[in-house]
């Protein structure tokens, strides 16, 4: 047997099982994960926690839900956005409806 045919062979095989256990763990604990995240959110929602910090780099990328419009230009109020993050995300949901 060729080699290009062995590596399709075992290429097509892992399909498979990485397919499997993604069906097997999708569906093995609905209800437990179910419980688990209302738990989580009723946690959030008592503690009144803000959202992740997903970046480091600047203070209005860290918490998107606590920065205002302005706060991309508080240290340089002439200066370009130059924090790559700044162009990802999108201002808080809060702040499209206004004040």
């Amino acid at each position: 047997m060729r080699k290009s045919k062995i590596f399709i062979v075992l290429t097509c095989v892992e399909i498979l099982i990485v397919s499997a256990l993604y069906l097997f763990s999708s569906g093995a604990f609905p209800s437990g994960n179910r419980r688990v995240s209302e738990a989580k959110r009723e946690l959030v929602r008592a503690l009144a926690l803000t959202d992740y910090a997903i970046w480091t780099e600047a203070r209005y990328t860290r918490h998107p839900s606590q920065a205002d419009f302005f706060s991309a230009f508080q240290d340089a109020p002439s200066s370009f956005e130059h924090f790559p993050a700044g162009s990802v995300i999108a201002p808080a949901i809060r702040l499209h409806d206004g004040p």
